[in-house]
Protein backbone atom coordinates (compact mmCIF):
# COMPACT_ATOMS: atom_id res chain seq x y z
CA UNK A 1 0.00 0.00 0.00
CA UNK A 2 1.56 3.19 -0.97
CA UNK A 3 1.93 6.30 1.68
CA UNK A 4 -1.15 8.48 0.36
CA UNK A 5 -3.20 5.02 0.66
CA UNK A 6 -2.59 4.47 3.76
CA UNK A 7 -2.89 8.27 5.35
CA UNK A 8 -6.31 8.15 3.47
CA UNK A 9 -7.15 5.01 5.53
CA UNK A 10 -6.22 6.34 8.65
CA UNK A 11 -7.91 9.81 8.11
CA UNK A 12 -11.31 8.12 7.81
CA UNK A 13 -10.80 6.83 11.15
CA UNK A 14 -8.97 9.72 13.07
CA UNK A 15 -11.31 12.54 10.77
CA UNK A 16 -8.02 14.10 9.68
CA UNK A 17 -8.40 14.00 5.61
CA UNK A 18 -7.37 17.57 5.44
CA UNK A 19 -3.99 16.56 7.43
CA UNK A 20 -3.43 13.75 4.82
CA UNK A 21 -4.64 15.80 1.85
CA UNK A 22 -1.40 18.07 2.37
CA UNK A 23 0.18 15.16 2.73
CA UNK A 24 -0.39 13.94 -0.76
CA UNK A 25 0.63 17.25 -1.63
CA UNK A 26 3.49 17.43 0.40
CA UNK A 27 5.24 14.62 -0.85
CA UNK A 28 5.11 15.42 -3.96
CA UNK A 29 7.55 18.13 -3.65
CA UNK A 30 9.79 16.11 -1.77
CA UNK A 31 13.30 15.99 -1.77
CA UNK A 32 14.63 16.01 -5.16
CA UNK A 33 16.82 12.30 -5.58
CA UNK A 34 17.05 9.55 -7.91
CA UNK A 35 15.06 5.70 -7.36
CA UNK A 36 18.40 5.01 -5.92
CA UNK A 37 18.64 7.61 -2.70
CA UNK A 38 21.44 9.48 -4.63
CA UNK A 39 20.87 13.62 -4.49
CA UNK A 40 20.41 15.43 -7.64
CA UNK A 41 21.01 19.35 -7.56
CA UNK A 42 18.04 20.76 -8.35
CA UNK A 43 19.13 23.32 -10.89
CA UNK A 44 21.94 21.22 -13.27
CA UNK A 45 20.83 17.84 -12.30
CA UNK A 46 24.15 16.60 -11.14
CA UNK A 47 24.10 13.87 -9.06
CA UNK A 48 26.03 12.67 -6.05
CA UNK A 49 26.31 11.92 -2.59
CA UNK A 50 28.00 15.80 -2.13
CA UNK A 51 24.34 17.40 -3.11
CA UNK A 52 23.34 18.82 0.43
CA UNK A 53 23.15 22.77 -0.08
CA UNK A 54 19.43 22.83 0.45
CA UNK A 55 16.82 25.34 -0.01
CA UNK A 56 16.60 27.56 3.16
CA UNK A 57 12.58 28.03 3.32
CA UNK A 58 11.36 24.58 2.24
CA UNK A 59 14.21 22.30 3.11
CA UNK A 60 13.08 19.94 -0.02
CA UNK A 61 15.18 21.03 -2.69
CA UNK A 62 18.98 20.06 -2.56
CA UNK A 63 21.79 22.07 -4.90
CA UNK A 64 24.86 21.18 -5.63
CA UNK A 65 26.51 24.64 -4.54
CA UNK A 66 25.34 28.27 -3.59
CA UNK A 67 25.92 29.12 -6.78
CA UNK A 68 23.34 26.50 -8.26
CA UNK A 69 20.42 27.59 -5.70
CA UNK A 70 20.81 31.26 -6.16
CA UNK A 71 20.59 30.89 -10.29
CA UNK A 72 17.34 28.36 -9.69
CA UNK A 73 15.66 30.30 -6.86
CA UNK A 74 13.55 31.95 -9.99
CA UNK A 75 12.03 28.77 -10.86
CA UNK A 76 11.39 27.29 -7.39
CA UNK A 77 10.30 29.98 -5.70
CA UNK A 78 6.41 29.63 -6.46
CA UNK A 79 6.82 25.77 -5.54
CA UNK A 80 9.13 26.49 -2.35
CA UNK A 81 6.07 28.68 -1.72
CA UNK A 82 3.28 26.42 -1.88
CA UNK A 83 5.02 23.85 -0.01
CA UNK A 84 5.65 25.95 3.13
CA UNK A 85 2.23 27.41 2.99
CA UNK A 86 0.78 23.98 2.91
CA UNK A 87 3.46 22.62 5.43
CA UNK A 88 2.16 25.69 8.03
CA UNK A 89 -1.67 24.22 7.34
CA UNK A 90 -0.42 21.18 7.98
CA UNK A 91 1.01 22.07 11.11
CA UNK A 92 -2.39 23.84 12.11
CA UNK A 93 -4.07 20.95 11.34
CA UNK A 94 -1.98 18.75 13.16
CA UNK A 95 -2.17 21.19 16.13
CA UNK A 96 -5.91 21.48 16.08
CA UNK A 97 -6.03 17.56 16.33
CA UNK A 98 -4.04 17.28 19.04
CA UNK A 99 -6.09 19.66 20.86
CA UNK A 100 -8.96 17.81 20.05
CA UNK A 101 -7.54 14.94 21.20
CA UNK A 102 -6.12 15.71 24.77
CA UNK A 103 -9.25 18.04 25.85
CA UNK A 104 -11.24 14.17 24.79
CA UNK A 105 -9.06 12.78 27.28
CA UNK A 106 -9.33 15.24 29.98
CA UNK A 107 -12.86 15.93 29.91
CA UNK A 108 -13.51 12.26 29.49
CA UNK A 109 -15.44 10.90 32.66
CA UNK A 110 -12.84 8.89 35.32
CA UNK A 111 -13.60 5.41 34.62
CA UNK A 112 -15.50 3.58 37.28
CA UNK A 113 -14.21 0.93 39.31
CA UNK A 114 -17.41 -0.84 40.14
CA UNK A 115 -18.07 -3.97 38.46
CA UNK A 116 -21.42 -5.93 39.76
CA UNK A 117 -21.06 -9.95 40.29
CA UNK A 118 -22.33 -11.70 37.37
CA UNK A 119 -24.35 -14.45 39.41
CA UNK A 120 -26.39 -11.92 42.34
CA UNK A 121 -25.66 -8.91 40.30
CA UNK A 122 -24.99 -7.14 43.67
CA UNK A 123 -22.03 -4.43 43.22
CA UNK A 124 -18.31 -6.18 43.70
CA UNK A 125 -16.24 -4.14 46.15
CA UNK A 126 -13.51 -1.79 44.40
CA UNK A 127 -10.61 -0.16 45.76
CA UNK A 128 -12.51 2.93 46.22
CA UNK A 129 -14.39 1.24 49.13
CA UNK A 130 -13.70 0.87 53.05
CA UNK A 131 -12.20 -2.48 53.17
CA UNK A 132 -14.21 -3.20 56.03
CA UNK A 133 -17.95 -1.90 55.43
CA UNK A 134 -17.46 -1.98 51.39
CA UNK A 135 -19.42 1.61 51.02
CA UNK A 136 -17.60 3.29 48.67
CA UNK A 137 -15.33 5.86 50.47
CA UNK A 138 -16.06 9.53 50.24
CA UNK A 139 -13.92 12.06 48.39
CA UNK A 140 -13.65 14.65 51.20
CA UNK A 141 -10.16 13.58 53.40
CA UNK A 142 -11.98 14.22 56.77
CA UNK A 143 -14.51 11.31 55.96
CA UNK A 144 -11.70 9.04 55.84
CA UNK A 145 -8.97 7.47 57.83
CA UNK A 146 -5.24 5.98 56.77
CA UNK A 147 -3.63 3.75 58.77
CA UNK A 148 -0.14 3.75 59.13
CA UNK A 149 -0.37 0.17 60.65
CA UNK A 150 -1.61 -1.71 57.73
CA UNK A 151 -1.93 0.66 55.07
CA UNK A 152 -5.47 0.71 54.88
CA UNK A 153 -7.57 3.39 54.00
CA UNK A 154 -11.33 3.30 55.99
CA UNK A 155 -14.14 5.36 56.90
CA UNK A 156 -14.33 7.38 59.61
CA UNK A 157 -17.88 5.41 60.25
CA UNK A 158 -15.88 1.87 60.74
CA UNK A 159 -12.98 4.09 62.76
CA UNK A 160 -15.83 5.65 65.03
CA UNK A 161 -17.42 1.85 66.08
CA UNK A 162 -16.55 -0.43 68.57
CA UNK A 163 -14.06 -3.17 67.96
CA UNK A 164 -14.62 -6.48 69.06
CA UNK A 165 -11.95 -9.12 69.68
CA UNK A 166 -12.88 -13.23 68.61
CA UNK A 167 -14.87 -13.77 71.40
CA UNK A 168 -17.08 -11.23 70.62
CA UNK A 169 -16.59 -8.69 73.65
CA UNK A 170 -15.57 -4.65 72.79
CA UNK A 171 -12.09 -4.24 72.50
CA UNK A 172 -10.89 -1.89 76.13
CA UNK A 173 -8.22 -0.52 73.70
CA UNK A 174 -8.08 1.59 70.78
CA UNK A 175 -7.26 -1.20 67.74
CA UNK A 176 -7.40 -0.75 63.98
CA UNK A 177 -10.97 -2.03 63.12
CA UNK A 178 -8.79 -3.59 59.96
CA UNK A 179 -6.08 -5.56 61.29
CA UNK A 180 -6.70 -4.80 64.95
CA UNK A 181 -3.41 -3.44 65.78
CA UNK A 182 -3.11 -1.11 68.85
CA UNK A 183 -3.32 2.38 67.71
CA UNK A 184 0.09 4.66 67.92
CA UNK A 185 -0.48 6.75 71.01
CA UNK A 186 2.59 9.19 69.83
CA UNK A 187 3.17 11.02 66.88
CA UNK A 188 6.51 9.23 66.90
CA UNK A 189 5.06 6.20 66.58
CA UNK A 190 3.03 6.75 63.77
CA UNK A 191 5.95 8.20 61.70
CA UNK A 192 7.31 5.28 62.48
CA UNK A 193 4.97 2.82 61.67
CA UNK A 194 4.49 5.05 58.05
CA UNK A 195 8.37 4.99 57.49
CA UNK A 196 8.23 1.11 57.71
CA UNK A 197 5.16 1.51 55.12
CA UNK A 198 7.31 3.63 52.82
CA UNK A 199 9.79 1.10 53.05
CA UNK A 200 7.12 -1.48 51.73
CA UNK A 201 6.72 1.21 48.62
CA UNK A 202 3.26 1.82 50.33
CA UNK A 203 2.11 4.97 47.97
CA UNK A 204 -0.06 7.17 50.35
CA UNK A 205 3.39 6.71 53.33
CA UNK A 206 5.29 7.79 50.95
CA UNK A 207 2.99 10.77 50.32
CA UNK A 208 2.82 11.72 53.78
CA UNK A 209 6.62 11.65 54.22
CA UNK A 210 6.88 13.77 51.30
CA UNK A 211 4.52 16.32 53.10
CA UNK A 212 6.64 16.15 55.97
CA UNK A 213 9.55 17.43 53.78
CA UNK A 214 7.88 20.35 52.28
CA UNK A 215 6.28 21.75 55.55
CA UNK A 216 9.32 20.35 57.44
CA UNK A 217 7.25 19.03 60.18
CA UNK A 218 7.68 15.75 62.66
CA UNK A 219 11.68 15.98 62.54
CA UNK A 220 11.95 16.26 58.67
CA UNK A 221 13.81 19.00 57.96
CA UNK A 222 12.39 21.34 55.59
CA UNK A 223 13.22 20.22 51.58
CA UNK A 224 11.31 21.18 48.85
CA UNK A 225 13.41 18.38 46.61
CA UNK A 226 12.88 15.47 48.64
CA UNK A 227 9.10 16.16 49.22
CA UNK A 228 9.11 16.47 45.06
CA UNK A 229 11.19 12.98 45.23
CA UNK A 230 8.82 11.71 47.18
CA UNK A 231 5.52 12.54 45.63
CA UNK A 232 7.07 12.01 42.18
CA UNK A 233 7.41 8.20 43.50
CA UNK A 234 3.73 7.69 45.49
CA UNK A 235 2.78 9.00 42.08
CA UNK A 236 4.19 6.27 40.01
CA UNK A 237 2.98 4.51 42.36
CA UNK A 238 -0.69 4.99 41.65
CA UNK A 239 -1.47 7.79 44.31
CA UNK A 240 -2.93 10.57 42.34
CA UNK A 241 -2.94 13.52 45.04
CA UNK A 242 0.89 13.32 44.56
CA UNK A 243 0.58 14.75 41.50
CA UNK A 244 -1.91 17.61 42.65
CA UNK A 245 0.90 18.67 45.06
CA UNK A 246 3.30 18.55 42.19
CA UNK A 247 1.38 21.01 40.45
CA UNK A 248 1.70 23.36 43.44
CA UNK A 249 4.86 23.36 44.02
CA UNK A 250 5.34 24.31 39.97
CA UNK A 251 2.88 26.96 40.46
CA UNK A 252 3.88 28.45 43.70
CA UNK A 253 7.51 27.92 43.17
CA UNK A 254 8.38 25.35 45.89
CA UNK A 255 11.84 24.01 45.21
CA UNK A 256 11.09 24.65 41.54
CA UNK A 257 11.47 27.43 39.71
CA UNK A 258 7.36 28.92 38.63
CA UNK A 259 6.34 27.28 35.61
CA UNK A 260 2.57 27.80 34.92
CA UNK A 261 2.99 25.27 32.05
CA UNK A 262 4.03 22.23 33.73
CA UNK A 263 1.86 23.08 36.62
CA UNK A 264 -1.12 22.72 34.34
CA UNK A 265 0.62 19.83 33.55
CA UNK A 266 0.63 18.17 36.24
CA UNK A 267 -3.07 19.26 37.53
CA UNK A 268 -4.30 17.77 34.49
CA UNK A 269 -2.55 14.24 34.96
CA UNK A 270 -4.43 14.19 38.98
CA UNK A 271 -7.99 15.18 37.13
CA UNK A 272 -7.47 12.66 34.97
CA UNK A 273 -6.49 10.01 36.87
CA UNK A 274 -9.89 11.11 39.88
CA UNK A 275 -8.37 13.66 41.74
CA UNK A 276 -11.66 16.00 42.33
CA UNK A 277 -9.61 19.24 43.62
CA UNK A 278 -7.45 19.11 40.75
CA UNK A 279 -10.31 19.55 38.63
CA UNK A 280 -11.64 22.13 40.71
CA UNK A 281 -8.10 24.01 40.59
CA UNK A 282 -8.61 23.93 36.64
CA UNK A 283 -12.06 24.89 36.77
CA UNK A 284 -11.46 28.02 38.42
CA UNK A 285 -8.41 28.46 35.79
CA UNK A 286 -10.80 28.48 33.20
CA UNK A 287 -13.46 29.96 34.83
CA UNK A 288 -11.02 33.06 35.47
CA UNK A 289 -9.69 32.99 31.77
CA UNK A 290 -13.78 33.18 30.67
CA UNK A 291 -13.64 29.80 29.12
CA UNK A 292 -16.99 28.94 31.33
CA UNK A 293 -18.20 26.13 28.86
CA UNK A 294 -14.63 24.59 29.71
CA UNK A 295 -14.75 25.34 33.25
CA UNK A 296 -18.37 23.77 33.36
CA UNK A 297 -17.67 20.67 32.08
CA UNK A 298 -14.59 20.52 35.19
CA UNK A 299 -16.98 21.14 37.60
CA UNK A 300 -19.37 18.63 36.54
CA UNK A 301 -17.17 15.95 36.83
CA UNK A 302 -15.56 17.34 40.00
CA UNK A 303 -19.54 17.09 41.39
CA UNK A 304 -19.55 13.10 40.16
CA UNK A 305 -16.97 12.76 42.08
CA UNK A 306 -18.34 14.51 45.29
CA UNK A 307 -16.75 18.13 45.15
CA UNK A 308 -19.23 20.40 47.10
CA UNK A 309 -17.19 23.55 46.12
CA UNK A 310 -17.52 22.87 42.49
CA UNK A 311 -21.18 22.58 43.26
CA UNK A 312 -21.27 25.56 44.99
CA UNK A 313 -19.09 27.68 42.05
CA UNK A 314 -22.35 26.48 39.64
CA UNK A 315 -24.89 28.20 41.73
CA UNK A 316 -22.81 31.07 41.84
CA UNK A 317 -22.66 31.12 38.05
CA UNK A 318 -26.01 30.36 37.84
CA UNK A 319 -27.24 33.04 40.10
CA UNK A 320 -24.47 35.37 37.82
CA UNK A 321 -26.52 33.91 34.58
CA UNK A 322 -23.30 31.99 33.14
CA UNK A 323 -25.12 28.64 32.95
CA UNK A 324 -28.88 27.82 31.89
CA UNK A 325 -30.96 26.10 34.70
CA UNK A 326 -30.58 22.45 32.90
CA UNK A 327 -26.59 22.96 33.89
CA UNK A 328 -27.11 23.89 37.71
CA UNK A 329 -30.59 21.19 37.87
CA UNK A 330 -28.28 18.58 36.65
CA UNK A 331 -25.07 19.43 38.87
CA UNK A 332 -27.59 18.99 41.75
CA UNK A 333 -28.77 15.34 40.28
CA UNK A 334 -25.07 14.61 39.73
CA UNK A 335 -24.55 15.62 44.16
CA UNK A 336 -27.34 13.78 45.14
CA UNK A 337 -26.39 10.43 43.46
CA UNK A 338 -22.92 10.57 44.72
CA UNK A 339 -24.28 11.46 48.60
CA UNK A 340 -26.38 8.05 47.81
CA UNK A 341 -22.91 5.90 47.55
CA UNK A 342 -21.45 7.26 50.05
CA UNK A 343 -24.39 7.68 52.79
CA UNK A 344 -24.45 5.25 56.11
CA UNK A 345 -26.31 5.75 59.14
CA UNK A 346 -22.66 4.38 60.95
CA UNK A 347 -20.87 7.29 59.02
CA UNK A 348 -23.67 10.05 60.09
CA UNK A 349 -23.02 9.22 64.14
CA UNK A 350 -19.32 9.53 63.27
CA UNK A 351 -19.87 13.11 61.97
CA UNK A 352 -22.45 13.84 64.56
CA UNK A 353 -20.13 12.90 67.51
CA UNK A 354 -17.14 14.61 66.13
CA UNK A 355 -16.72 17.70 63.37
CA UNK A 356 -13.37 16.38 62.56
CA UNK A 357 -15.46 13.35 61.35
CA UNK A 358 -17.71 15.57 58.48
CA UNK A 359 -17.62 13.21 55.57
CA UNK A 360 -19.78 15.59 52.96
Amino acid sequence: MSTSDSCKDSASKSNDDGVCEMNDELNKMSLNATDDGISVCGNCGKEGNDINNVCNKCKQVKYCNAACKKKHRHKHKKECDEHFRLASEKHKEELKLASELHDEELFKQPPSAEDDCPICFIRLPTLNDCPICFEQLPSLKSGINYMSCCGKVLCNGCMHAPVYDSQGNKAAEEKCPFCRTLTPRTRKEHIKREKKRTELDDPIAIYNTGNYYRDGRYGFPQDYGKALEHWHKSGKLGYVTSFLNIGYAYQYGEGVEIDENKAAYYLEIAAIRGDVQARYNLGISEEEKGNIDRALKHFMIGIRGGHADSLQLIKELYSNGDVKKEDYTQALKFYQAYLGDIKSSQRDEAAAAREDCRYY
